[in-house]
């Protein structure tokens, strides 16, 4: 199930419902990439086909945006929440934990993904850690290597937008790896070097005002939600 902003495909499935199909395919065996969506990809695909060819390409493109559901409901969508990358990938960190599937971590800082990998076992102290690499190592060779004898069922790749998803769809056919998803800054914000928005500011949407208050320079591209939701609405018309 997915609907279509400007000509980025994003998916209008539940938590529940993408839990269970990125199950499946681990226990079919199937190669899926998760990517995330918000306005500011989308906009920079309009003036980028490869990048607009790369999201489509990806199997799950998760709403990680309060903009996406707003052009949802312009246009009498059903996207009814948004699904971050980060809670898609500590929920998929813990239902690995419950179905004893490994996870790898790639990316960041070094030492970021190590203590990621910390955070995240004291929070699913089940949950297999086949392995970390930092983002900095640039021998490919070496990635692949390690990361094919890890032999993880899902991998974590935190190299910031669009280079991850760029890496992902480059190498993911010489990875023994089932589940692919681009997580961002997720590895910074799970190792606790910054901080996330209180949950309560989380469940009402205003996670990007909270992060606006402590990083002002995203006020530039905060400001570009208001283009976009009127791009939407004229392609609406248009149609």
């Amino acid at each position: 199930m997915k609907e279509t902003f400007l000509g980025v495909d994003v998916s209008s499935s539940t938590y529940e419902q993408l839990n269970k199909q990125i199950f499946d395919d681990i226990r079919q065996n199937r190669q899926s990439m998760i990517v995330a969506i918000n306005p500011e990809k989308i906009l920079k695909a309009q003036d980028d086909p490869d990048l607009m060819e790369l999201l489509n390409k990806a199997d799950y493109q998760i709403p990680d945006g309060v903009g996406v559901l707003f052009a949802s409901r312009l246009n009498k969508g059903g996207i009814q929440n948004r699904i971050t990358g980060i809670d898609m990938f500590l929920t998929l960190c813990e239902q690995a934990a419950l179905y004893g599937k490994s996870v790898f971590l790639y990316g960041a800082k070094p030492g970021v993904a190590e203590q990621a990998k910390e955070r995240l076992l004291e929070r699913y102290p089940n949950l297999k850690v086949a392995g970390v690499l930092d983002g900095y190592i640039k021998d490919e060779a070496y990635i692949k290597q390690t990361i094919n004898e890890a032999n993880p069922d899902i991998l974590f790749v935190a190299l910031g937008s669009p280079a991850q998803e760029y890496w992902m769809i480059d190498n993911m056919k010489d990875l023994n790896v089932n589940i692919f998803q681009g997580v961002g800054g997720s590895f910074d914000v799970i190792s606790g070097r910054i901080k996330r928005a209180p949950a309560p500011v989380q469940k009402v949407g205003l996670e990007w005002l909270y992060r606006l208050v402590l990083e002002p320079w995203r006020f530039k591209r905060q400001s570009k939600l208001p283009g976009f939701l009127y791009k939407v609405w004229q392609d609406k018309k248009s149609r």
